[in-house]
């Protein structure tokens, strides 16, 4: 037996721990202390883990969005159809990684506890989380049907596909929320969240399908790439290529890996045989913090794959940066600006041309040689 004693109060460690505060004795099983130690542990791992996301992560995703948004959409006036998509997709990751600073403060994980809040969190999140998948999902097969000619772009088109895209997500968030709750009429703590048929519906269309969808579509790029790759040689062609399949690899991967942990998780869960009364997220909150800070991470990494590392995208927030300077510098300049179509060399259809025109000074002539990241990325 190990007696250690302080100023005002004994412990006494056995099977039970004996605690005297104030002349009353008080009697802790020690299930309760290791379950309170775990707890804490847990509590230091979650805060490291949401530490390390909020100094790397949170930051890319927020300013790379808005940049996305802010560029794309200061040249509204000439977006093409990849340009609507990557703002609409913009949008829909600006959301996630906005509300995932809720899950980042929710280490002891108290919002699922509370019904109400539960539910909102994750109307929330399934209405931008299907939007962000569904937009990326289309993005790629957009690819590949420009590839093989099977349909062309046009900014109408473009504009419906993005209206059908978040009327989709919005149904199938909205649908089954509205059945649940009247299946679950009178329960004062249910969760829309902890259904096991949405959490399937969640599963299938918001993780396996787009994937398939994805893989196939960038498999049938890359193959396209490699074989034009073998054919024609030219010296300017090449890197446009390796370019590509270097954005699809990324691309796919990153997908991969953020949303498959969560999906994962979840699905142990839906395939357990006794579930019992607690939830995942109430069984396991250090791994469903975990999993879901790694879902959030996609739409922090998405800018960087699909705009940044495109040089297209940097010659327009260049242009954007040198222009914003110049109206600081010369409010009462009165020259003309003029409109300029920059140059595109690259002649495979997988790089197409940057938005149909670059706003320039009439001092400056932008030539550019580069593919365009918002069609060969993805």
């Amino acid at each position: 037996m190990d007696n250690t004693m302080y100023p005002g109060y004994g412990v006494m460690m056995e099977y039970n721990s004996t605690v005297h505060i104030n002349g009353t004795r008080v009697v802790v099983s020690a299930g309760y202390l290791q379950a309170a130690t775990e707890n804490h542990q847990q509590y230091i791992v979650g805060l490291i883990l949401s530490s390390l996301y909020t100094i790397f992560l949170f930051p890319v995703g927020l300013i790379g969005n808005i940049l996305i948004l802010v560029v794309n959409l200061d040249h509204s006036g000439h977006l093409t159809a990849p340009d609507l998509y990557f703002v609409n997709l913009a949008v829909a990751d600006l959301v996630l990684v906005a509300d995932s600073v809720i899950e980042v403060l929710n280490l002891k994980q108290g919002y699922y506890d509370t019904a109400g809040l539960c539910t909102f969190m994750n109307l929330f999140q399934q209405v931008n989380m299907y939007s962000s998948v569904f937009f990326l999902t289309w993005m790629g097969f957009d690819r590949y049907v420009s590839l093989t000619g099977v349909m062309g772009r046009s900014m109408p088109r473009a504009r419906l596909t993005c209206c059908l895209v978040w009327a989709s997500s919005s149904s199938l968030t909205l649908l089954p929320f509205a059945i649940a709750q009247v299946q679950h009429a009178g329960e004062s703590h249910f969760c829309f969240a902890n259904v096991t048929q949405i959490l399937w519906l969640e599963v299938m269309l918001g993780f396996l399908l787009p994937f398939c969808i994805l893989a196939l579509c960038y498999w049938r790029i890359a193959k396209v790439l490699l074989h034009s790759q073998r054919v024609q040689v030219g010296a300017q062609q090449r890197p446009c290529r390796q370019k590509a399949l270097r954005m699809i690899s990324a691309a796919v991967l990153v997908f991969f890996f953020c949303w498959l942990p969560e999906n994962v998780f979840v699905s142990i869960h839906l395939l357990r045989a006794n579930t019992g009364s607690n939830t995942l997220w109430q069984d396991y909150p250090l791994t469903g913090h975990a999993v879901r800070l790694a879902a959030f991470s996609n739409s922090c990494l998405n800018p960087l794959i699909y705009s940044f590392l495109g040089e297209t995208f940097q010659v327009k927030m260049r242009v954007f940066l040198q222009q914003k300077g110049k109206r600081t510098k010369h409010r009462t300049f009165t020259g003309k600006s003029s409109y300029i179509p920059a140059a595109n060399t690259c002649t495979h259809v997988i790089c197409d041309g940057p938005s149909q025109f670059t706003r320039l000074s009439s001092n400056s002539l932008l030539r550019t040689v580069l593919p365009d990241s918002n069609t060969s990325s993805t």
